[in-house]
């Protein structure tokens, strides 16, 4: 199954016209948000079921649900053309691209990350990434359900396709870069940030215009990648506003 789990997630499902089947609310709980998110299904509706703990627990063994689980159709992806479209609309378009992102709580909080930051549209492979799972519906609180989401086979193509179409794209990485602050983000941006460990592939990094980095003041030489995303956005998101 499907599943979508915890109170705010289900919640920004119900919300957002994300396709659900049922949902599944632990018998005992209580609170404002329980009752909100049964007149949301009620809304639209679609099934709220009250379950004992023998059938929550047949649906999902999860300890991370507070007593709500949705069960929801397979994701649906948007396609490039819609992307595209999008952006054609705006005059400083930004698009997200993850190269083998392959831990699900990373995905999940770049993709909350990338939906408060703004982000037109988050790209990924359908190959080398995490899936789309319950972990990732939950870390990224609801996100997957109000943020365009890409899925190809093939990244190179992809940035091809998006530098025909007037973007800069700009890479994380430790090697050959300049600080993030030292970049000119005033212009259609598709930013990569690659794998927990191994970063951008080489074949992608050559596909990059330009290449930055996040100043480390610490012993430590890098970010986790999730941190990275949200700070590299917001400073592009920052030089805009004061342009």
């Amino acid at each position: 199954m499907n599943l979508i789990i915890g109170r705010k997630p289900v919640l920004e499902a119900l919300n957002s016209n994300t396709v659900i089947d049922n949902v599944f609310i632990l018998y005992g709980q209580q609170g404002g948000i329980i009752e909100v998110i049964r007149i949301a299904a009620k809304k639209r509706g679609i099934k709220c079921s009250l379950v004992d703990q023998a059938k929550f627990s047949s649906i999902t063994t999860n300890t991370n649900t507070q007593g709500v689980v949705a069960v929801r159709t397979e994701q649906k992806f948007s396609s490039m053309e819609e992307i595209l479209s999008k952006c054609k609309q705006k005059k400083l378009p930004l698009i997200l691209i993850l190269d083998s992102i392959q831990d699900t709580h990373n995905f999940g909080a770049i993709l909350r990350t990338a939906e408060c930051a703004g982000v037109d549209g988050v790209i990924f492979s359908k190959h080398n990434n995490a899936p789309i799972n319950e972990t990732v519906v939950k870390t990224s609180a609801g996100a997957v359900s109000h943020i365009k989401l890409v899925q190809v086979s093939n990244i190179i193509p992809t940035i091809e396709e998006l530098k025909k179409n007037g973007f800069w794209i700009v890479g994380s990485s430790l090697q050959d870069s300049k600080e993030i602050y030292d970049v000119d983000y005033n212009s259609p941006i598709a930013l990569v940030v690659g794998n927990e460990e191994k970063g951008i592939r080489k074949l992608v990094l050559e596909k990059c215009d330009f290449l930055v980095r996040i100043p480390m003041l610490g012993s430590i030489g890098s970010l986790n990648v999730s941190v990275a995303s949200g700070i590299i956005l917001f400073e592009i998101n920052r030089q805009r506003k004061q342009s």
